[in-house]
């Protein structure tokens, strides 16, 4: 008993250091307990909280492990929700679209509808280079949340990127920019849409405004080396 206490003590403190966004000692807090002594349900518990930590730090490869534990194991249907959303982010980001697709996939099967999924499923279409499936899934984003400036932005990128709509393209991507003035890739869409209608000029100011918030940016300096002409 004495052991069970002490282990579910530790998990606490993990927990709280999480919440303080102390996201290495959460880790070594979460890494002592014997998991042997606890339930099914406190084992996910756990693996919840590493999965989320291990996030944090960008530890992507440990999070998967972890995050499909919960899809697994774990009887919270909303749990369920942000772990799978969450390992589609991780597929995104670490370039596994497909599967990305398939965990937002079983989402919209469960009966799930958020301008997250919508907007994550036109990320993943996007980089298949399915435009048109793409832009159908960022407006069905939009129809949820007209305001959502994820989707405004995802939608201008690709209509104005692709051709399909260049001039509607960079409507809604100062639509974004309004809305949030200092994020960098909004701003590196908007000086692209730009370009892509023909406005050298105004390009050139918003992509440095972009390339001024985010320098490291690669897709900013691909843009920048496009539209100015040297290296950035």
């Amino acid at each position: 008993m004495a052991g069970y206490r002490s282990a579910e003590n530790t998990l606490q403190e993990g927990i709280r250091l999480f919440g303080l966004k102390r996201w290495d000692a959460a880790v070594q807090e979460f890494l002592k307990i014997d998991t042997g002594i606890f339930t099914a349900e406190e084992n996910t518990e756990l693996a919840y909280y590493l999965g989320l930590t291990y996030m944090k730090l960008q530890r992507y490869e440990d999070a998967l492990m972890y995050l499909e534990q919960v899809v697994s194991g774990s009887r919270e249907p909303l749990r369920i929700y942000q772990c799978r959303l969450t390992l589609a982010y991780v597929y995104v980001i670490t370039k596994r679209a497909k599967l990305a697709e398939f965990e937002l996939g079983r989402l919209c099967k469960s009966g799930f509808e958020s301008v997250q999924i919508y907007s994550a499923l036109g990320y993943t279409a996007w980089s298949q280079q399915n435009y048109q499936e793409a832009v159908d899934y960022y407006e069905k984003a939009l129809d949820l949340d007209i305001n959502n400036t994820t989707a405004m932005n995802g939608l201008g990128y690709i209509l104005a990127d692709t051709g399909i709509d260049p001039a509607r393209g960079l409507r809604f991507c100062r639509k974004a920019v309004e809305r949030a003035p200092q994020n960098a890739a909004y701003l590196d869409s908007l000086g692209w849409a730009h370009y892509k209608t023909g406005d050298t000029h105004e390009s050139r100011i918003w992509l440095r405004r972009a390339f001024d918030l985010a320098p490291h940016n690669a897709d900013i300096r691909a843009h920048m080396r496009t539209v100015v002409g040297k290296n950035s």
